[in-house]
């Protein structure tokens, strides 16, 4: 193997084991389990000769994998005594358990509402609507949840919510802004779940795909209060449509008569919200393998956000500035970062295809088309398995991925231009592919200086 193939095996292996420290199976797992007759929810203790039924719902990317650790963790005689359960996730993720339905309600990568997902929505307030005050609601929410969990307010399509979801996502919209927004379109989000049910507990368990970990904002949160000012979201789309027929009349009107109503119903019931992964989970466990295999390590954190190019060019600034000895950290060296990063995308008639990380990696591939990329890897993925909608999580660059675009005379430029960075990797290398990880805690780079096995060459 070569130092720049050894180089990005690593980066690869040291990626991977930060999206294994967020596995939804062992979080839940770490969090829920029975112990004789007790069952045992983070810090709160249920005595299950007293406990009712036990409803597990909720949506995410991760949704699948949750529910199959809750079944799991909670055991055969309890799930058939007990349960009953209804998760909304995209349809690569569905599978046969016991007693919790997975229900497709979205296409695989496609992060869109769809009728499907309205459907599951309905479902899910129906079965917690019929709770009781000795029953749980155990609620199961990880990244992607608001796409997963459509219930427009009355005088709102489906179609019409989409088009304002659509239209904040390509104009740059921050997670916050969008679910600002859709928290005010939907009777499930902003705490609405919470207020559907008479239930006498109810605790979420959270796999974080936020920077900061706002409960708020997380798949908008289904079982959080709505903090938001009543007039926030119209503000909110103001900003990013400006002309009143960018986005249909009657979103227009929905938002200004929540803009325009006392503050909401209070969540009466007893809610415990407990984030159980992060991005920083991931990081951490990144890092420990990139010291495993003989690196120092520079993290740049998990909050990093911005625009994706730019943030692409500041990881490979920081790669050469390890490389060239301008930094107090000296190769062989990983830089971990981990965030968000937001895609404004240009006008385009034609084809096009990526994700926010591989447009990231391509930023830097074009920023050091000239120059090369001497003893650095550079790898972008999201934890999720997905980015954007294509089959990739992400992509990764290094020198020999550069020249073989060279060879097949394709600049990193064009297709950094029109936001087709799928079209590149496809053809010179480097596309990312997992499929599925059943986990999201936003995405994760990493950049590698130098090899392990030498500290002069790559």
């Amino acid at each position: 193997m070569t130092k720049c193939g050894e180089a990005t095996a690593d980066a690869l292996a040291i990626w991977q084991a930060g999206v294994e420290a967020v596995r939804s199976e062992t979080l839940v797992r770490n969090c829920l389990k029975v112990v004789g007759s007790q069952l045992e929810v983070a810090s709160r203790v249920f005595d299950l000769t007293s406990l009712g039924r036990i409803a597990v719902v909720g949506a995410g990317k991760a949704g699948a994998g949750m529910a199959a650790a809750a079944e799991a963790a909670l055991g055969p005689q309890v799930v058939a005594e007990k349960v009953t359960g209804w998760v909304n996730v995209p349809a690569d993720c569905v599978r046969k358990l016991s007693k919790i339905h997975l229900h497709a309600a979205r296409p695989a990568g496609v992060n869109e509402p769809t009728r499907e997902g309205v459907a599951g929505s309905e479902a899910i307030l129906n079965l917690v609507g019929k709770l009781g005050p000795s029953d749980l609601c155990l609620v199961l929410i990880s990244g992607g949840g608001s796409a997963l969990l459509p219930a427009p307010v009355d005088g709102v399509s489906l179609a019409d919510k989409a088009a304002v979801t659509r239209l904040l996502m390509h104009r740059g919209a921050t997670i916050n802004e969008l679910n600002t927004v859709r928290k005010k379109l939907s009777r499930i989000k902003g705490g609405g779940l919470a207020r559907a049910t008479r239930a006498g507990s109810i605790i979420t368990l959270i796999i974080s795909d936020v920077i900061g970990d706002p409960l708020d904002v997380i798949a908008s949160g289904p079982t959080v209060e709505d903090t938001a000012f009543p007039n926030e979201a119209l503000e909110v789309l103001r900003r990013f449509a400006p002309q009143a027929n960018d986005v249909p009349a009657s979103v227009w009107t929905a938002l200004e008569r929540a803009a325009n109503r006392p503050a909401a119903i209070r969540i009466s019931a007893k809610v415990e919200n407990i984030v159980i992964g992060n991005n920083a989970v991931a990081l951490e466990a990144a890092a420990q393998k990139a010291r495993e295999l003989g690196y120092a390590v520079h993290s740049l954190g998990s909050n990093n956000q911005g625009e994706a190019a730019e943030v692409g060019r500041d990881l490979l600034e920081a790669c050469r500035s390890i490389r060239d000895q301008q930094s107090p950290v000296a190769p062989p060296c990983c830089v971990l970062s981990g965030g968000e990063p937001i895609v404004q995308l240009t006008q385009h008639s034609g084809p096009r295809k990526g994700g926010r990380n591989q447009h990231l990696i391509l930023a830097a591939a074009d920023t050091a088309w000239n120059t090369g990329l001497e003893r650095i890897v550079l790898l972008s993925g999201g934890t999720d398995g997905e980015d954007g909608p294509t089959d990739a999580a992400g992509a990764w660059v290094n020198d020999d991925i550069l020249a073989n675009a060279r060879k097949l005379q394709i600049a990193p430029a064009t297709d950094l231009a029109i936001h087709n960075a799928y079209h590149f990797f496809e053809q010179a290398g480097g596309l990312l592919k997992t499929g599925p990880t059943h986990t999201n805690v936003m995405d994760l780079r990493v950049g590698i200086i130098g090899s392990r096995s030498s500290s002069t060459n790559a």
